[in-house]
């Protein structure tokens, strides 16, 4: 068993004209990769991640999933989901400095999903990371047989899905140029550059670790069989803004944008900063009219509502309006 099937594939990929428009490209440059539309547990892209992830856990004979994330991760969430349909139990560990009084998005999703989730005093990545081996520890004294889930389901094996997904874009639009993606914790453009080439793939750093850029290159060799140099890789690194779930404004400008052109909605986090990316890229040249372009939707719609600031800033915008 390669992997488990979570979604129906491939996913679609739609014109998006006006969108084109509105930044700059002609109006049949520009489409959208619709890896929000996976199904699974309100959708996006860690879903590819995980089938490949959840059919190791079960052949490791694990019965619970263990991975890291914010409390608005959706690699937690889709993890939660991933759990309940194959039948695992499923610890997200998270940091406590972020718990909210309220939870709200993700969070109520997780708790549908029936996820148990450990606060921990951790301040980044890597002690996170620790704390989730030392949940794994206390699970295995408890008789359970746990399976790390890396952070964003990002490892050689992970990525495989996104590999995948390079190759469905590739049938969809074979003349691709360019490929737009958020660039969290590596996976996803490591997956993509494997199918289509360092060159066609611009990755648009969303802050979630120091530097993403060498996290996703060294993947590479598993993937494609030849290493790929951090600096060959195309990333883009204004749209972090202030720190990571801090909304950005050209993030803002593009989610709004994005929404009133093509109807389609995305989170402050990840889509949205892919979104300003492209924006950038346009603007500077590096995406020019003429050049087919796909920009992957990588999901995560339920951020949104269990985002402070956005929710804040998009209310004070309906307020204003006449």
């Amino acid at each position: 068993m390669d992997k488990v099937t979570l979604s129906a594939w491939p996913t679609p990929m739609e014109a998006a004209p006006r969108l084109a428009a509105a930044i700059g490209l002609a109006p049949d440059d520009l489409w959208i990769k619709r890896d929000d539309l996976t199904g699974l547990g309100g959708g996006g892209n860690k879903v590819r991640k995980l089938e490949w992830l959840v059919a190791d856990a079960l052949r490791c004979g694990a019965d619970t999933l263990v991975t890291t994330g914010g409390p608005q991760s959706n690699h937690a969430r889709l993890t939660a989901a991933a759990g309940a349909r194959a039948g695992l139990d499923v610890v997200l560990v998270m940091p406590a400095s972020g718990r909210p009084e309220r939870p709200g998005g993700n969070l109520l999703l997780d708790a549908a999903l029936a996820a148990r989730i450990v606060w921990a005093d951790a301040a980044g990545p890597a002690e996170l990371a620790a704390h989730a081996e030392a949940t794994c520890a206390g699970l295995r004294e408890q008789g359970a047989v746990p399976y790390p889930v890396p952070f964003g389901g990002s490892s050689a094996l992970g990525a495989r899905g996104y590999r995948e997904a390079g190759a469905e874009i590739l049938a969809q639009q074979p003349g691709v140029r360019h490929v737009v993606t958020a660039l969290g914790s590596g996976g996803t453009m490591a997956g993509l550059v494997a199918a289509l080439g360092v060159e066609r793939v611009l990755g648009v750093d969303v802050g979630a670790l120091p530097d993403p850029a060498t996290v996703a290159a060294a993947f590479a060799p598993e993937l494609t069989g030849r290493e790929v140099a951090a600096e060959q890789l195309r990333v883009r690194g204004e749209q972090v803004g202030t720190p990571y779930a801090v909304l950005h404004e050209p993030v803002l400008e593009a989610l709004t944008t994005v929404a009133r052109t093509e109807g389609l909605v995305l989170d402050p986090v990840y889509t949205g900063r892919a979104a300003a990316g492209l924006t950038a890229a346009v603007r500077d040249g590096a995406i020019r009219p003429g050049e087919r372009t796909g920009l992957l939707h990588s999901g995560g719609l339920p951020g949104l509502f269990g985002h402070a600031e956005a929710a804040d800033r998009l209310g004070r915008m309906l307020l204003s309006r006449p």
